[in-house]
């Protein structure tokens, strides 16, 4: 597993001030990172991930990065059977056979997975990464056979009309509601909340096999194209195995392109934050210990906690 000096530096300058990592932490999670093709910068995702983790004092965390965009995969194989659960903060270009069937086997066999925003979309052309993921983003530009899946009249609608796969309009708030209560990771939490500004995806298309949807938002056409007017799912699980994943599409951290703006790190918002850890706990375990904090945004307002980086533009 070839884990990068410049990143592990970065790990070490902004770690809080006192924060040792601890040995005797229950679990242990690995994030996957290392690249990522839309705007993301996984050089600061990454440690706020793991800083949300360890804040947590459950899990013990390490992060593998892989090689450059176009370099050779073939050095990325990280032990996957090694941890509790691994986070995958990671879009980019495909792992090895080898790499991917072992992660495969790991979640099959019962390993936990969390998915942050495009981890969804870390792998083209396996059909059991797909399982595992459930739903995904794929190439706007195609359009694909597979069903979404969105809640209307008090249900999940799995609709199988082919269409495009995964798109959202500019950054903007919007409102998260919470659709399965009685789940460990959403139990406590209130029936809503504001959340962003984030990337709120639609259409999302996959296998959609025992996928459970836990929260949901309003794709609001007054944000602007492409939206779809649905209650489009941003937090779920899926089973797949002996497994447990858990899929949040929350969580963007960078710039956009032209027609997005600025997104200064949608993973300060508490929401986040709160759901990742939580989430995290429930995929390594099936339970969740941790409580509800007092700073949890409301429906009407956006709770953040702000972070600062050697970067300079934080």
């Amino acid at each position: 597993m070839k884990l990068r000096t410049t990143l592990l530096l970065f790990a070490i300058l902004t770690a809080p001030a006192g924060k040792v990592i601890a040995g005797n932490s229950a679990f242990r999670a690995l994030i996957v990172t290392g690249q990522c093709k839309h705007y993301h910068k996984w050089q600061e995702s990454s440690v706020l991930l793991a800083r949300s983790l360890e804040k947590t004092g459950l899990f013990q965390v390490e992060t593998a990065v892989t090689p450059d965009t176009g370099q050779d995969m073939s050095s990325f194989q990280p032990d996957f059977y090694a941890y509790h659960v691994v986070v995958i903060d990671y879009e980019g270009d495909n792992w090895t056979e080898k790499t991917t069937a072992a992660f495969t086997d790991y979640v099959k066999a019962g390993g936990g997975v969390v998915c942050v925003h495009t981890g969804f979309a870390a792998i083209n052309g396996s059909k059991e990464f797909d399982r595992i993921v459930g739903l995904r983003s794929r190439n706007y530009k195609e359009t694909f056979a597979e069903p979404r899946l969105y809640w209307q009249d008090g249900k999940i609608v799995r609709d199988t009309q082919p269409g495009k796969a995964g798109f959202h309009p500019p950054s903007h708030e919007f409102v998260i509601t919470v659709r399965n209560q009685n789940h460990p990771i959403t139990r406590g939490l209130p029936t809503q909340w504001k959340h962003g500004p984030d990337d709120l995806y639609a259409s999302l298309r996959g296998p959609a096999e025992d996928v459970t949807v836990l929260a949901t938002a309003f794709s609001d056409p007054s944000f602007g194209a492409p939206t779809t007017s649905h209650h489009e799912p941003m937090l779920f699980t899926v089973g797949y195995g002996r497994g447990r994943i858990f899929v949040t599409t929350l969580g963007h951290v960078g710039k956009g392109g032209k027609e997005h703006p600025f997104i200064k790190r949608a993973m300060e918002n508490v929401g986040f934050i709160v759901t990742f850890q939580r989430g995290a706990e429930w995929a390594a375990t099936g339970k969740v210990t941790q409580a509800v904090p007092p700073d949890f945004p409301t429906p009407d307002k956006v709770s953040l906690r702000q972070t600062s980086y050697p970067s300079g533009d934080g």
